[in-house]
């Protein structure tokens, strides 16, 4: 069991890159999103040029980070079969399908923005960027306090964080928006 910090090492780096690409994708399809509905021929070259970053961030960065990460937590769940009985361990997993669904839909509006199919805004999109954080907190909060009682204070935080979000985002819209119409 020399080896196990190594591959604890492995998985935790693939899921920090892996929730790099979470983060900056979203980011991404809001450019993209508001490029769209920019005159030509601005539309086209921003268009073209973020559909190149999203491409690459997306199958350099963010899926071969997903599945290293996966693969070295189910050599990490082999060598330590005892933390699937954990209580912590079950709700950490469950939000890592939760993540997965995430990744999958992002997949499907990364899908869409790359055939020029604009259905999302891009307030959606940033809002859609904070799904990442929310799933991160939940299983920091886990691992951490190895707790399946105490994560629920930390899934609280991340609701009180959520609002105050969304509130953000409220006030600079409407702070955008005044300065638009100046």
């Amino acid at each position: 069991m020399e080896y196990y910090n190594y591959i604890k090492s492995f998985h935790l780096i693939f899921v920090i890159t892996w929730f790099a690409g979470l983060f900056y994708i979203p980011r991404l399809f809001v450019y993209q999103i508001e490029a769209f509905h920019k005159p030509s021929p601005d539309k086209e070259i921003l268009g073209k040029q973020l559909k190149l970053m999203a491409k690459r961030l997306w199958f350099i960065i963010t899926w071969p980070s997903a599945i290293l990460a996966t693969i070295f937590a189910i050599w990490l769940l082999i060598l330590q079969p005892f933390w699937l009985q954990q209580p912590w361990m079950q709700v950490k997993l469950a939000f890592v399908i939760l993540l997965f669904i995430y990744h999958l839909k992002t997949h499907q509006y990364y899908n869409q923005l790359q055939n020029d199919v604009v259905k999302k805004s891009s307030s959606f999109m940033r809002i859609w960027n904070e799904g990442a954080t929310f799933i991160l907190f939940a299983v920091v909060f886990l691992v951490v306090l190895k707790s399946a009682i105490n994560w629920v204070w930390g899934v609280v935080g991340i609701l009180v964080l959520g609002v105050l979000i969304m509130l953000g985002f409220k006030i600079y819209k409407n702070i955008r928006d005044k300065n638009a119409d100046a």
